[in-house]
């Protein structure tokens, strides 16, 4: 049975992008592509949220035709177009000639049985990035098995935050590491969310 894993990039007071969706101060760079792409090779399938599906889409389709991009996101972006790919919306449609026209819409009322049945049916792991409204849905719903925090080393002041008021449900720390040849950690946290809706009440 297949995982569904969150990665994403936070500041340290708890944004995972400035006003507006504006990610331009987070700490992107060379150990965050790396850590991508490690993530990438494993995955199964890539689970979207619209607004995260349009940022992907509009931008690593051009980067796989720039002869000149840097190895790390060459792969990156040809790991990307090739894996399955799954997005929740109520409004997406891909046209006929469109980029990865072969991604999976799922409207929100069916998005829970199909993630279900998907970790259920396949070995490799479901992999999101960002998709933090997707993100606070499945866990509040105790689908999210695994969550990868990449805490930068930045202090945004406002923004958009990665946790809804309630959330996350208590975490097990895995793992923590700094990034190579950067100040980004990782914290790498089981969910039990999962665990405890399988509970009897009693």
């Amino acid at each position: 049975m297949a995982k569904l894993v969150f990665s994403n990039l936070v500041s340290l007071d708890g944004y995972c992008a400035g006003p507006g969706g504006d990610l331009s101060r987070l700490p992107m760079g060379s150990a965050f592509d790396d850590h991508n792409v490690a993530l990438l090779r494993t995955a199964g399938t890539l689970l979207f949220g619209r607004i995260t599906f349009g940022m992907f889409h509009g931008y690593w389709p051009q980067v796989e035709k720039d002869p000149s991009a840097a190895p790390v996101l060459a792969e990156i972006a040809a790991l990307t177009r090739k894996i399955d790919k799954l997005v929740v919306s109520d409004t997406l449609s891909l046209l006929a000639d469109a980029p990865w026209r072969d991604t999976e819409v799922v409207r929100r009322a069916q998005a829970h049985a199909r993630i279900q049945a998907l970790k259920a049916s396949t070995e490799r792991d479901l992999l999101a990035y960002g998709s933090t409204v997707l993100m606070n849905d499945l866990l509040a719903h105790g689908l999210v098995d695994e969550l990868r925090l990449l805490m930068g080393n930045v202090v945004l002041g406002e923004g958009v935050r990665t946790f809804e008021e309630g959330l996350p449900p208590p975490l097990t720390l895995l793992e923590e590491r700094r990034l190579a040849g950067s100040d980004i950690v990782m914290l790498r946290y089981a969910c039990a969310a999962h665990h405890r809706a399988r509970r009897h009440p009693w």
